[in-house]
């Protein structure tokens, strides 16, 4: 059996644009920062000489700090200062993602007041995919599902949290999935943990896990590279790990946050596509440029 499907959201192989907006403003980034050196709103606007209101505005979606503001505190927050400007301008720039070696089916599914991200990855043409991360549950996942997949030859997930796992048992079992990967230290009652540098193959793509805690304890990272197209660019899921223009929330551990941030950026190639667990798509080498959280 599989899901009924719907009229497809969108997959791509080749070079399309980023509508989906950011998953932080400028607000989200300061008070992550912050968290992140433990500074109150009061101490911030002391070091940086802003005042606190200014910065509690900008926390507020209420806004309009201006460029020599956002240049001090990007200071003292240790962020970079291009990237700041850039959220704080509403212009954080998105690449165009251009060419994959494979299909791409990105998967936007509304939870509570936001929206979580799912991917599948096909031959391009092809019914049979590989899914990553499996929204809150089977009937959200049915309604953004596209036609052109009909089976799921495997399942990974980037970490366990109710709007990225929800529907796995549901998937599983509803596509017989042979293959469903979680972290090593997660409890996930129908999968099998893959650990740091295990690879996995499916036709004729590779699937390479890095643990990359932070966020969570237990969190993978997958670089999907295909196996035939010698300069075919990679596909890197990055669950929560981190975001276009942003990070996720350090609930395990922040210096483990910055850490694997910095490793996986310096690990793939700079053209590597990056699908987040939230927000837009983007690219290593946006990321390595104009992301605040790498300075």
């Amino acid at each position: 059996m599989i899901l009924h499907p719907v009229a497809s959201r969108g997959s791509f192989g080749l070079a399309v644009l980023n509508p989906v907006p950011l998953e932080d403003e400028l607000g989200d980034v300061l008070e992550k920062a912050m968290r992140q050196m433990g500074l109150t709103e009061e101490a911030l606007g002391d070091r940086a000489h802003v005042d606190s209101s200014r910065i509690r505005d900008a926390i507020d979606y209420r806004s309009d700090l201006s460029g020599a503001e956002l240049r001090r505190l990007a200071a003292v927050l240790r962020l970079n200062e291009v990237g700041l400007c850039a959220l704080g301008c509403n212009q954080y720039p998105l690449p165009v993602l251009g060419a994959l070696p494979f299909c791409v089916h990105p998967l936007r599914i509304p939870y509570g007041i936001g929206v979580t991200n799912a991917y599948i990855v096909t031959p391009c043409g092809g019914s049979r995919g590989i899914l990553f991360d499996t929204g809150p549950g089977i009937a959200a996942m049915e309604e953004v599902w596209p036609d052109a997949v009909r089976q799921i030859e495997a399942v990974f997930l980037t970490h366990v949290e109710a709007e990225h796992t929800g529907g796995l048992c549901d998937l599983v079992e509803r596509f017989q999935v042979s293959a469903a990967y979680h972290p090593v230290g997660a409890v996930v009652p129908c999968g099998q943990p893959l650990g740091e540098g295990e690879r996995k193959v499916f036709g004729r793509v590779q699937v390479t896990a890095f643990s990359t805690p932070g966020h969570a304890l237990a969190h993978n990272c997958y670089l999907v590279e295909s196996l035939v197209a010698a300069r075919g660019r990679a596909l890197l899921i990055s669950g929560d790990l981190f975001f276009a223009g942003s990070v996720g929330c350090a609930h395990h551990c922040q210096r483990q946050l910055a850490t694997n941030l910095g490793r996986m950026l310096q690990a793939i190639p700079a053209d590597t596509v990056i699908a987040p667990g939230h927000g837009p798509m983007t690219t290593a080498e946006n990321e390595l440029r104009y992301n605040p959280f790498v300075s």
